[in-house]
Order: structure tokens, then C-alpha cells, then sequence
């Protein structure tokens, strides 16, 4: 069951936000920040398990879709629901209020949620910064990125590579915000990085 477990949750996470865009000028298929956070925490933060690289890779599908933590339970276990579920906001609650309990429940958080949260933020940070949100200014822009340190500063220290990832990728965001020369972001969710 293991041998397939990453690929069945690629699958899975691909039908889910099948019908789903992300909110760039390009309206990238959503599917491509999954995969996007599990080969960041493969890549960078050499994770192998393949219950985290599952729950990377379904890590909005309760958020953003119609799965039910039940359906995830029965597709990969206790431990990937789990790991979904700690990352997973309360929808049903005002921006402002999921963003405070991001923040606010970071310290709980545990391990493997945290490197899940890394990938996340990483490549939210690298998508705001080099592919934002339609109508996003360079204030809301910044402000994202504010928010996301303050999450990760909150969040316990569990894998240095990914730690220090996100700290060069927030500092090549700060830096193209302002137009800084020099600034440069590898592609958000492709390619070999460092």
C-alpha cells in the first residue's frame, strides 16, 4: 500500500481540484501548488516518508473541496488525515480569523505538520511574489509575506533546510517587492533548487 501511497494521493489531489484555478494571471491548474509543496519537502527538506508526501500533496483538498476528512481516512490511513486536518483552516470562519489561527496555532503544530506548512508557505511566498493574485498591489503583496513569517516564526524548529529555504525565499520575495536589482526567485514548483 505504501509502494503506491504518494501516487494514489497525486491521483486523488489531481480529480479533487480538477475544476479548480489558482488565482494568478495565468489561472495555473491548483494541482501544480500540491505538487509543488511535496517536492519542495522532498527536494529541499529531504523528506522520503510517504505518509507526509500524501498529505503534502492533499494538504487543501479539505479546504477546497468537497472531501471529507472520512474519505481521506478511508483512502490513506489515520496518519494522512491527520496531517491534513492540522493544516487545514476552519472555512467556515472570516480571513482575518483563519489568519490569527494560523499564527496562533503554529506552536502546537506537530513535526510532520510543520514541514507541510513550510512547503506551503514557501511556495505561497514564491507564487505572491513572482505570480500574485490578480488585482494584488505590492502592499497586499507584502503583507502576505509578513503573515506567512509570523506563522513560521510561530511554528517549532523541525527541519533546518526547509527553515532556511523559506528564510531565502522570503528575503528574494522582500527584495523583488521593493526592486531591488539583483532579485531573482526560482521557479515556484519546478525545477531543481538548492
Amino acid at each position: 500500500m505504501h509502494d503506491t501511497l504518494v501516487l494514489r494521493a497525486a491521483q486523488f489531489a489531481a480529480h479533487k481540484h480538477r475544476d479548480q484555478r489558482r488565482k494568478d494571471a495565468d489561472a495555473s491548474p491548483y494541482i501544480n501548488h500540491a505538487i509543488a509543496v511535496a517536492l519542495t519537502i522532498a527536494e529541499i527538506g529531504h523528506v522520503t516518508d510517504p505518509e507526509v508526501l500524501a498529505a503534502a500533496l492533499l494538504h487543501d483538498t479539505l479546504e477546497d473541496t468537497d472531501t471529507t476528512a472520512e474519505e481521506l481516512e478511508l483512502a490513506f490511513g489515520d496518519k494522512v488525515r491527520q496531517l491534513v486536518e492540522e493544516v487545514t483552516d476552519d472555512g467556515r470562519l472570516p480571513v482575518r480569523e483563519r489568519k490569527r489561527r494560523q499564527i496562533d496555532h503554529a506552536p502546537s503544530l506537530p513535526r510532520e505538520a510543520v514541514i507541510i506548512k513550510l512547503g506551503d508557505k514557501i511556495s505561497n511566498v514564491q507564487d505572491v511574489t513572482s505570480a500574485p493574485p490578480e488585482g494584488w498591489d505590492m502592499i497586499r503583496r507584502a503583507a502576505y509575506l509578513d503573515w506567512a513569517e509570523a506563522v513560521i516564526d510561530n511554528c517549532p524548529s523541525v527541519n533546518r533546510p526547509l527553515e532556511r529555504y523559506f528564510r531565502e525565499v522570503l528575503a528574494e520575495g522582500r527584495r523583488a517587492l521593493t526592486g531591488e536589482p539583483g532579485s531573482h526567485l526560482p521557479p515556484a514548483g519546478g525545477g531543481k533548487r538548492r
